[in-house]
């Protein structure tokens, strides 16, 4: 009897603790929310002197982050930063230096205040548009280049979570990106893809379609 009633104790028990395992987390336990004016606060502080309060940048080497996907920024950040003894996955002294000492609800937020800001364009160069317009929009198949609007948009609004906002960036940020990803120096971008396609670009391509996707809206 005495035997059975531990038994029958046992598996209670066994029982009590597996049902609690599969209920959601509690609020207290919950993960926080993203908190866009918690974001603004750090952004004020780490940010805003190269990207300005609003992320629309004033410097063409520092990229407007105003508008831009919180999804994206929040890779970005990620990948600026050095953890668990391993390098940064983009490397960059600044940027690492600023995101050291950011947790990852700080960088969430961040991005989520940056992507609710509204950014300011740029002007397309004339000579640009013609050069680039094709490229831009269609596909060059005997060179295996994909057309950049089929990820970015035909606006250069991009597909949040997967490809970011180039509309309206400054041509000379989105130049050096391009020649980055070509020589691999830049190297955080999924299946290699914009490695694969800058490697096909020439330094007239290149410029030009970044010269182009200033301009869009």
């Amino acid at each position: 009897m005495v035997h059975r009633f531990i038994a029958l104790s046992l598996a209670l028990a066994f029982a009590a603790t597996a049902q609690a395992a599969d209920k959601p987390a509690s609020a207290e336990t919950a993960a926080p929310k993203v908190d866009a004016a918690k974001g603004q606060q750090v952004a004020a502080q780490i940010c805003a002197a190269c990207h300005n309060p609003d992320g629309n940048s004033a410097v063409a080497a520092n990229p407007k982050l105003a508008g831009q996907h919180a999804d994206y920024l929040y890779k970005q950040l990620k990948n600026f930063k050095a953890e668990g003894g391993k390098p940064a996955e983009r490397n960059n002294a600044i940027m690492g230096g600023m995101v050291a000492a950011l947790t990852d609800q700080d960088m969430k937020n961040v991005a989520a205040y940056y992507a609710s800001q509204t950014q300011k364009g740029e002007q397309a160069k004339a000579q640009a548009v013609e050069a680039a317009q094709k490229l831009y929009r269609a596909s060059d198949v005997a060179r295996g280049l994909p057309a950049c609007a089929a990820c970015h948009g035909a606006a250069g609004a991009g597909i949040p979570a997967q490809y970011p906002r180039i509309g309206g960036q400054f041509s000379e940020y989105t130049e050096a990106q391009l020649k980055s990803f070509r020589t691999g120096e830049r190297g955080n971008d999924p299946n290699k893809m914009m490695r694969a396609v800058a490697a096909k670009m020439s330094d007239v391509e290149i410029k030009a379609v970044s010269d182009y996707v200033a301009g869009l809206r």
